[in-house]
């Protein structure tokens, strides 16, 4: 594979040690990594790609996800629900589906993210109807060339045991601990480069044993992959966690061995300040989900607050049931405007956010290999037009979450296009847009 030089890029936004911005300059991409950025690089025997009038960013990273879900959007029953409300309308549905309607969903939740500047995926995959796999949503991200960060998901305890989840989509734990260590064997790379890393995520801590929580935690620690989960959603979530537990969820967490840089959770729209200084002490990550909370009526994260204590922070579009869409830009630019509604103007700039949602998440997610356009990083590479409509009369290219498109114009994993000027070039998109609304027209009868 001929190396590639992306020439004359108008605007790199770097996010480096020392967030540099760049003009006017050449990034040279050899075997997948950032060999060189600087003026007039050689193009002998390389793919040139023109960057004139273009911004570059390092690919966007989106932290949590439940792509099955992008076959359940705007749900009627469920548009107008709280969490709880809104999980047992679609768990009847999720119920239904086939390996087949999870790899499809997965393929329709990465084009979105790809399209919007996506370079790294993870996904929380917690229910397996009707003989249905992680195998599946890794099929789908391999196949479109998106680097992944699959979940093995669980849950265990179904309405019959005090759960929310009907009892025919929970699993038996010796299962789920078993299934757990033949996905990590199989799938689980922890090379640097790797576009393939596994990481374990029970439900939540009401779908799933206290058992299940410490044994996976241990089983993570032994395979050296990371924990997921979701928590301190909403005031539910809170009330639930005081009445079974005794205790709010950063103690429930601490007590379980759910902190540490191998851990992070997601949404966290209710922590208190205790609870935040034990995330920045222990370095456990948080996935943001603006639209999501927003969508569902959970709060506004202290995004503010985690980011001056110190807490890793990424961001998440959360599942398309409950947001209803997948713009990782999109969430971005929700993330920078609901800190300035809960704090004031000055609470987030810009490129604050785009950080969060470039660097920060890689960082989340444990990927110190991504999330800068620097010299040795993965060359996972964005790239927005400038000449754009929403960004004529902009006076600051840098600050895109200000004014500027919402969709890519060219996107590059590991070196390779994944999107080329606007376009996703490696699955046949209208085709699974097809499939996914026959597969929609069926369910509804």
């Amino acid at each position: 594979m001929p190396d590639i030089i992306v020439k004359n890029a108008s605007f790199v936004a770097t996010m480096d040690d020392e967030s540099r911005e760049l003009r006017d300059v050449d990034i040279r991409i050899s075997e997948g990594v950032i060999a060189e950025i600087g003026d007039n690089l050689p193009v002998e025997n390389c793919e040139v790609i023109q960057a004139q009038g273009l911004l570059v960013t390092p690919g966007l990273v989106n932290t949590h996800h439940h792509l099955y879900q992008t076959l359940t959007r705007a749900v009627p029953g469920g548009q107008d629900s709280l969490l709880f409300g809104w999980l047992k309308t679609l768990y009847p549905i999720w119920e239904q589906f086939t390996p087949e309607d999870m790899y499809t969903a997965a393929q329709i939740g990465l084009a979105e993210l790809a399209l919007s500047g996506c370079s790294l995926v993870a996904d929380h995959m917690y229910l397996f109807p009707n003989g249905s796999r992680l195998d599946d949503s890794i099929a789908a991200a391999s196949d479109m060339g998106i680097r992944f960060q699959p979940t093995r998901g669980s849950m265990s305890i179904g309405v019959s045991k005090g759960g929310l989840p009907p009892d025919s989509i929970v699993e038996q734990e010796e299962h789920i601990l078993n299934d757990s260590i033949r996905v990590i064997d199989q799938f689980h790379d922890a090379s640097e480069g790797s576009m393939c890393r596994v990481s374990l995520a029970p439900r939540s801590p009401f779908s799933v044993s206290q058992d299940l929580m410490r044994e996976s935690a241990v089983l993570a620690r032994d395979k050296k992959v990371m924990l997921h989960t979701h928590l301190a959603e909403n005031q539910e979530d809170i009330a639930y966690s005081l009445e079974k537990f005794g205790c709010r969820p950063g103690q429930y967490a601490e007590d379980l061995g759910w902190t540490g840089d191998d851990v992070w959770f997601a949404h966290a729209v209710q922590l208190n300040g205790q609870e935040i200084d034990l995330f920045a002490k222990t370095r456990t990550g948080v996935a943001h989900c603006p639209c999501s909370n927003c969508r569902l009526g959970s709060g506004i994260a202290p995004i503010r607050e985690m980011r001056d204590a110190g807490v890793p922070v990424g961001l998440g579009v959360d599942g398309s049931a409950s947001n209803d869409s997948g713009n990782i830009m999109s969430e971005a630019r929700q993330a920078m405007l609901l800190q300035r509604v809960a704090k004031g103007a000055d609470a987030m700039s810009a490129r604050e956010a785009l950080y969060i949602a470039t660097r920060g998440g890689a960082e989340v997610l444990g990927r110190d290999d991504c999330g800068q356009i620097a010299v040795g990083k993965r060359a996972d590479i964005a790239m927005w037009d400038t000449r754009s409509l929403e960004m004529a009369g902009s006076w600051d290219p840098f600050a895109i979450l200000l004014a500027g498109p919402q969709k890519v114009h060219n996107l590059l994993i590991e070196g390779r296009p994944i999107v080329k000027e606007g376009i996703l070039t490696t699955i046949d998109l209208p085709l699974v847009i097809e499939r996914q609304n026959t597969r929609v027209g069926a369910l509804l009868g």
